[in-house]
C-alpha cells in the first residue's frame, strides 16, 4: 500500500519541504506532489531519489532536474520550460523548506515574473523545530541565517543585531561553531541566554541550553557533527550612562583597535555604533591631548 495518492497536480511551481532528519517527518501532501508533479527538480538529486526511494515513490521517466547554489540562468530556464507548457514541477532543497536559507529564491522570482503560479507545500523547518525546544520565547523571533565566516564582520553583525527584542536564530556548521559561540558571548555578554540544537529529529539529536558563558563551556573541545540551529534569547532594555560607555570603551581599547572596540561596545551596550564610534574619538583625542601636555 502506497503512502500517496495519485491524482493531477495544479500547474506551477512547487516549493515542498522535505525531513530535515527522520524521513517519515514528511507530509502526505509533500508524497503526492513527488508521486504526481510533471517534472521534479532538487538540491541534490541524489539526497531527492533516496527519499523517494523511502517512500516507494517511482520517477516514472519523469525530468529530474538540479537547482542549487552554483544554478544559472540555464537550469532555471529548464524548469520554467515545464511550467511554460502548462506542467507541474515540484522542488525541493536538500532538507527542509526551501528558500530558508536553501536555493530557490531566484526561481520563484522567474516564475512569479513570469506568470507562473508558486505554491507551498509547508512541512518541517529547522528554524521552527528549534523554536520549539529551545526554551526561549517564541512569540516573535528573527531568523538570521549564517554569519559571515570572518571574525570583524560576525562579530559587526551580531553588534547590530543585539537590541532587537526578539528571540535571535542562526545557523552555523560545526566547524565554526565554536567561533560564533564565543562571539556571541564576548559581544553579547556572557548571560545572554543561549541554545544549540543539533541534529534536530535525527538519531543524536541534542540540545545544550544555558547562558552563552554556559554553552560555550558545555562545547568546549568538543568536536560537533551535525546541522545546527543556534538561538540567542532577546536582548533586556538597559539604560546606559556615559560613564558606562567611557568605562567599556576604555576597556576595550587596552586590547582592540579603536573601530574593532566601538563595534565590541556598541553590541555589548545595545548603543549605535556611530554614537560608540565618536565617543571613543573623543576618548582617543582625549588621550591624545593629555600626553601632549605632560611633553
Amino acid at each position: 500500500m502506497t503512502n500517496f495518492e495519485t491524482r493531477p497536480v495544479a500547474p506551477g511551481l512547487h516549493f515542498v519541504a522535505t525531513p530535515i532528519g527522520t524521513a517519515r517527518d514528511i507530509t502526505l501532501r509533500a508524497l503526492d506532489l513527488l508521486a504526481n508533479a510533471d517534472a521534479l527538480a532538487a538540491e541534490d538529486t541524489r539526497t531527492l531519489r533516496k527519499l523517494m526511494e523511502i517512500h516507494g515513490i517511482s520517477l516514472n521517466n519523469r525530468p529530474l532536474l538540479a537547482y542549487h547554489d552554483h544554478s544559472g540562468a540555464g537550469d532555471r530556464n529548464r524548469i520554467l520550460a515545464v511550467l511554460e507548457r502548462g506542467g507541474s514541477v515540484a522542488y525541493v532543497s536538500e532538507a527542509g523548506t526551501p528558500l530558508v536559507a536553501d536555493p530557490g529564491y531566484a526561481l520563484g522570482r522567474a516564475a512569479i515574473a513570469a506568470g507562473h503560479t508558486v505554491l507551498a507545500a509547508p512541512g518541517a523547518s529547522a528554524v521552527l523545530a528549534a523554536l520549539a525546544v529551545s526554551g526561549l520565547p517564541t512569540d516573535r523571533f528573527a531568523f538570521a541565517g549564517f554569519l559571515p565566516p570572518a571574525k570583524t564582520q560576525r562579530e559587526t553583525e551580531i553588534a547590530a543585531l543585539r537590541s532587537l527584542p526578539f528571540t535571535l536564530v542562526l545557523y552555523e556548521s560545526p566547524k565554526r561553531v565554536h567561533e560564533l559561540l564565543g562571539s556571541l558571548r564576548d559581544i553579547l555578554g556572557a548571560d545572554r541566554p543561549v541554545a544549540l540544537c543539533r541534529e534536530l529529529t535525527k538519531r543524536f539529536e541534542e540540545v545544550i541550553r544555558g547562558t552563552a558563558a554556559e554553552v560555550c563551556a558545555a562545547i568546549e573541545g568538543r568536536t560537533l557533527k551535525g546541522e545546527i540551529v543556534v538561538l540567542v534569547g532577546r536582548a533586556e532594555t538597559e539604560e546606559v550612562t556615559g560613564a558606562d560607555l567611557e568605562t567599556a570603551l576604555r576597556d576595550a581599547m587596552r586590547t582592540m583597535r579603536m573601530k574593532d572596540a566601538a563595534t565590541a561596545v556598541a553590541g555589548a551596550l545595545g548603543l549605535p555604533r556611530r554614537e560608540v564610534y565618536q565617543a571613543a574619538l573623543a576618548l582617543e583625542k582625549g588621550t591624545d591631548d593629555a600626553d601632549g601636555d605632560e611633553s
